[in-house]
């Protein structure tokens, strides 16, 4: 069991930056994925950046160009920086990981921390 810890939400103006942290109970290298989501009100979740145990990294496309993902081995930790916020990226954001363990995946969730964009 992983355990995830989300720090960093708040509240921004449209244009501002933000800086995510997600603080993990185990060594990170062990694990496959760690992953950004976020979910608006009234929408489903949905993936924001994802960063493999390799460093190869994979971004929604509404937030290509703005938003950075990077793991720190040993920290245990994963941030999301977003830069160029929008009021559209305002939603409760998570922290994921996923790993594969004998070909049967395994996902562990933060408790999400809001982001806010809005003048």
């Amino acid at each position: 069991q992983v355990q995830l810890v989300e720090s960093g939400g708040g509240w921004v103006q449209p244009g501002g930056s933000l800086r995510l942290s997600c603080a993990a109970s185990e060594n990170i290298f062990k694990i496959d994925f760690m992953g950004w989501y976020r979910q608006a009100p009234g929408k489903q979740r949905e993936l924001v950046a994802v960063i493999s145990s390799g460093g190869l990294t994979n971004y929604a496309d509404s937030v290509k160009g703005r938003f950075t993902i990077s793991r720190d081995n040993a920290k245990n930790t994963v941030d999301l920086q977003m830069n160029s916020l929008k009021p559209e990226d305002t939603a409760v954001y998570y922290c994921n990981a996923h790993r594969v363990i004998l070909s049967t995946n395994y996902n562990y969730w933060g408790q999400g921390t809001q982001v806010t964009v809005s003048s």
